[in-house]
């Protein structure tokens, strides 16, 4: 929370730990308790503005991030719900654009805690019944609503009939939930599809396609997929082409990564889905631009990690931690042709070496490190052990300063990678 990692107690924080203690297990995906919840609170989740909901493997977070500067840069009021945060709660939650004051937060996360009545729920569960308590209550043009695990039995999957969905490129992660292969993933994430509801697909392997494709047709649900129905491609110069119902040139992304443009790509599909809606060429370009979201390739620019570092170097943080989101790293650390150093950490639901394995070629050197304040992190040893199997020289480190400085030299770039919770360790650390 809050607290651990910025060292200020406020009201919401202790409600939230309180929160953490309702359930025995973190993730334990189901409906039903949320379900309970939901109703004792009069069902806000059916009281909304329309929603765009977003389920997949990679990339959901910074399809989200897009769809939002696209959507205010056009001047509509939006509302945010995504997970993980980095370093506070409050991330998670954006009320028009903003992050959900302080005061209100407390007084939701109490209001659900009462209605609860002590009965057992997860915290992403009741911290999302909250979610959707704020969301009711404040008007908006649109909610855009991240999927935390899966899709199915996730607890944002209880909102009836969203304007639209969208599904990220899917591939193998956390299949001690969702299963060991990629088809059985897509299914999962599949679930948020609902009937008649217009679903935007980024790029898939076949398995997923397929599952993707069988459910739609189930729904008959409209599928505007990527390489049939849109395509994006990076111009000459940088820049982004669009190809749907319209055509559309805008400047190159603001989030760094040729696997942004599929992400945006996805985006502006999601919002050619909704009936009625037309944003202007001028705002889409202003939003392409502008995006942020933090800790996807990431260049950190001040703060005390930065002081730290050897002349002319430079430090990069990214939130990837599965094998696609390494073969996403690799290909953008493969353009920088200069030596790279990494800091690495993740937690032990993952497969370090898969996460690894792309990116070998491309590393001078690892500095590995226990993610600070996580019960389930790998060892620094456990973490250097896995960059050795696949050919990285590596060494552990007590802390993210020492990390950061046996992996720098003078001219390099160095990449902090492999946890979005590292990740928060890192930007608080710096802040």
């Amino acid at each position: 929370m809050g607290s651990r990692l910025t060292g200020r107690r406020a009201p919401s924080d202790r409600i939230l730990e309180r929160l953490l203690t309702l359930h025995p297990k973190l993730i334990d995906l189901s409906l039903d308790r949320v379900l309970r919840l939901l109703k004792t609170l009069g069902d806000p989740q059916d009281e909304l503005p329309p929603v765009i909901h977003v389920a997949g493997t990679n990339g959901k977070g910074s399809t989200v991030a897009f769809l939002r500067a696209f959507l205010e840069a056009a001047g509509k009021r939006v509302h945010v719900y995504t997970s993980p945060h980095l370093v506070r709660f409050h991330e998670r939650i954006r009320l028009g654009g903003k992050l959900i004051p302080e005061k209100m937060l407390g007084a939701l996360l109490a209001e659900c805690e009462r209605a609860n009545a002590g009965q057992p729920i997860t915290f992403f569960e009741i911290t999302t019944a909250a979610a959707f308590l704020a969301f009711a209550r404040e008007s908006a043009d649109i909610a855009l609503i991240e999927v935390g695990l899966g899709g199915r039995f996730d607890a944002t999957n209880v909102i009836l009939r969203p304007a639209a969905a969208v599904l990220t490129p899917i591939s193998l992660d956390h299949q001690h939930f969702l299963g060991e292969t990629i088809a059985a993933i897509a299914f999962e994430k599949a679930g948020i599809l609902k009937p008649g509801v217009p679903v935007a697909v980024g790029p898939q392997t076949p398995e997923a396609a397929a599952v993707i494709a069988a459910r739609a047709a189930e729904l008959r649900a409209p599928l505007y997929r990527h390489g049939r129905e849109w395509s994006v491609e990076q111009a000459e110069g940088g820049g982004l082409i669009y190809r749907g119902r319209q055509t559309l040139n805008l400047p190159a992304p603001g989030l760094a990564g040729a696997h942004q443009y599929d992400n945006a790509g996805a985006a502006l599909a999601a919002l050619e889905c909704l009936p009625g809606l037309t944003l202007d060429a001028a705002a889409l370009a202003r939003g392409a631009a502008k995006v942020e979201w933090p800790a996807r390739l990431q260049k950190l620019r001040r703060g005390p990690l930065i002081k730290a570092l050897p002349k002319d170097a430079e430090l990069w943080l990214d939130g990837a931690h599965n094998a696609a989101g390494g073969e996403a790293l690799a290909r953008f650390v493969a353009g920088w042709r200069r030596p790279t150093g990494l800091v690495f950490g993740m937690l032990k639901t993952h497969d370090a070496t898969a996460f690894l394995k792309p990116l070998a070629p491309y590393v001078a050197r690892l500095s590995a490190v226990a993610i600070p304040g996580e019960a389930n992190t790998l060892s620094a040893e456990e973490s250097a052990a896995a960059a050795r199997q696949v050919g990285i020289d590596a060494t552990p480190a007590k802390t993210l300063r020492d990390a950061v400085g046996a992996a720098s030299a003078p001219g390099n770039r160095t990449l902090i990678c492999g946890s979005l919770y590292l990740a928060g360790r890192v930007l608080a650390a710096n802040s």
